[in-house]
This record gives C-alpha cells, sequence and structure tokens, in this order.
C-alpha cells in the first residue's frame, strides 16, 4: 500500500434534518481535503461529527455537496470505495454467541477478504489489539473494553487506506489506550485516520492535525501546535478546546 494515493475531498457537505415543528442543519457546508495522517475530530455533543463520518462511509445521504476519493465521488464508487475503507461505530453491536475469531472472520467475508487470507488477517489484526489471546471466547464473556478492541481490530481487516474510527479509546484502561494510539499513529505514515474523541490526550501527540466541528461547521484545520500557539499560548489542546468550545 506504500505507493497508493490516499485523498480525501469534502465539497461544502451539508445535511438537514426536517420535522414537522422544526429543521435543524447538521452540516453547513463543510469542506475539506486530507492526505495520508492521523486526524483528530474534536467537537461538543451535536457539532456533527457523527453525521460527517456518517456520510462519508455512506450510512447516510447528504443534502447537498460531495464525498471525493481521489478525485471520484464516493456514491458512484459504491464497493469500490467500500474495500479501502474501514469503520469502528461507537456502538457495540456483537453477537454475544460468537467467538472473537468467528465475529473477525464474519467481517473479513462482508468485507471480501479471500478466505486463503483472512485467517491471517484475522491473526494480525487481533495481535495489533492484544486480543490473540481472547480470541476463542464467546463475546458474551468480553468485558466492554474488550468489544472495544474487538471493533478496533475488525476495523483493520482488509489494509483499509481510510480508517473512521468513532470514539475509539471509550471503555479502554489507560495501558491499551496507549497502546491503541501507538497502533494509529504508526499505521497513519500511508493512509487516512479520522478519530473522533472526547478524549483530546488521544490525539493531542499523534495527529497531523485538528478538524474542529462546531454547531455543524468547521471553526478551523490545523496541526496541535499551531492551534495551541492560536487559541492558548503555553497551553495543552484541551485548553483550545475549552476556548472555543466553552
Amino acid at each position: 500500500m506504500e505507493n497508493a494515493i490516499c485523498n480525501l475531498e469534502l465539497q461544502v457537505l451539508t445535511k438537514i434534518y426536517s420535522a414537522k415543528k422544526a429543521t435543524k442543519k447538521a452540516l453547513a457546508g463543510v469542506s475539506f481535503t486530507l492526505g495520508p495522517g492521523l486526524y483528530g475530530l474534536l467537537g461538543p455533543n451535536g457539532a456533527g461529527k457523527s453525521t460527517m463520518m456518517n456520510i462519508i462511509t455512506g450510512n447516510l445521504d447528504a443534502t447537498s455537496g460531495k464525498v471525493l476519493w481521489n478525485g471520484k465521488n464516493v456514491l458512484r464508487m459504491g464497493r469500490e470505495f467500500r474495500r479501502v475503507l474501514g469503520y469502528m461505530p461507537q456502538q457495540q453491536n456483537l453477537y454475544d454467541s460468537f467467538t472473537g475469531r468467528r465475529f473477525l472472520l464474519y467481517i473479513a467475508a462482508l468485507k471480501e477478504i479471500p478466505r486463503s487470507d483472512a485467517a491471517l488477517q484475522v491473526q494480525r489484526v487481533a495481535e495489533l489489539v492484544h486480543l490473540s489471546s481472547e480470541l476463542e471466547k464467546r463475546l458474551a464473556a468480553y468485558s466492554g473494553g474488550m468489544k472495544q478492541r474487538l471493533l478496533a481490530a475488525a476495523a483493520l481487516l482488509g489494509e483499509p487506506q481510510i480508517l473512521i474510527m468513532d470514539e475509539p479509546t471509550a471503555g479502554l484502561d489507560p495501558k491499551e489506550r496507549v497502546r491503541l494510539r501507538q497502533v494509529l499513529a504508526q499505521l497513519a505514515h500511508d493512509r487516512i485516520i479520522i478519530v473522533a474523541t472526547h478524549v483530546v490526550s488521544d490525539v493531542e501527540h499523534v495527529a497531523s492535525e485538528i478538524l474542529l466541528l462546531k454547531e455543524g461547521q468547521l471553526v478551523d484545520q490545523a496541526s496541535p501546535a499551531a492551534l495551541i500557539e492560536k487559541y492558548a499560548p503555553g497551553g495543552t489542546l484541551e485548553d483550545v478546546y475549552l476556548t472555543i468550545f466553552g
């Protein structure tokens, strides 16, 4: 994947939810372009983070605007885009009767990974998230943190060129949080990784850039150091967050 092109572009992305009594603009013309790297997506609840991620991954239609992957509209790419996409949702909708291995093999099948490669890929991603010794256990016996790591492993199947993760460290103990952070930082040199989180420290020291989303609008996009210099000189990224979002 060293020579693969990785370019994600959002063009004036808008999403309006209509109800009987009112309408809500969840995204209001968001535009940006990303190349290989790790990007932190920060903003309070209701800022539009989940809406944006669901549009990129094809789980939700935009009201207007486009998402382009290497210059191609992802809606027209269909399965071609899904093959290069890895997505880790925040919700843990798992089959308790499955073992960890069976779940990952099931996801590998959905991703159309050849059977001849699936077993090796499952072992590889399980090692990345420190779950190799737990794969034969049923998911009913998994802790919340183990389920979270399993979802991260599932997202990593297929060597995705773009990886979108919604609160990936939720429920992880400090040691596993650091471990996952390091894994993502290592993977980001040749792919695009977007991490939406409320744990500012998860992205402060590993993100190429931070995207700050407020009330459906992109209020800034820059490196953590540049944002600190601009909004909270001598402070931290958390101080930036508090300055912008209150």
